[in-house]
């Protein structure tokens, strides 16, 4: 039975960027949250590596968050690549 509430708070702009990305998934934001959960468990730790990033990927994430050499594309059209 479910019955746990988690409140987090998070940057607004990142809730609306990520459940966007749930809605094209098929997914809400408590959906992904119990998957999460889930793979913790199932992997006694984090499911991916947690480590800071290189040199080029940071500067990759910092244009992109600047909206230099950003494409807007759709979830379609990115399956499609």
């Amino acid at each position: 039975m479910k019955n746990a509430i988690i409140n987090a708070r998070i940057e607004s702009e990142l809730k609306v960027d990520v459940e966007h990305i749930l809605k094209n998934l098929g997914l809400s934001a408590t959906q992904a949250i119990n998957m999460f959960y889930q793979q913790i468990k199932l992997h006694n730790g984090i499911p991916f590596a947690v480590k800071i990033p290189n040199d080029e990927t940071q500067r990759v994430i910092e244009e992109s968050r600047k909206g230099v050499n950003v494409e807007d594309f759709s979830f379609d059209e990115l399956e499609r690549r």
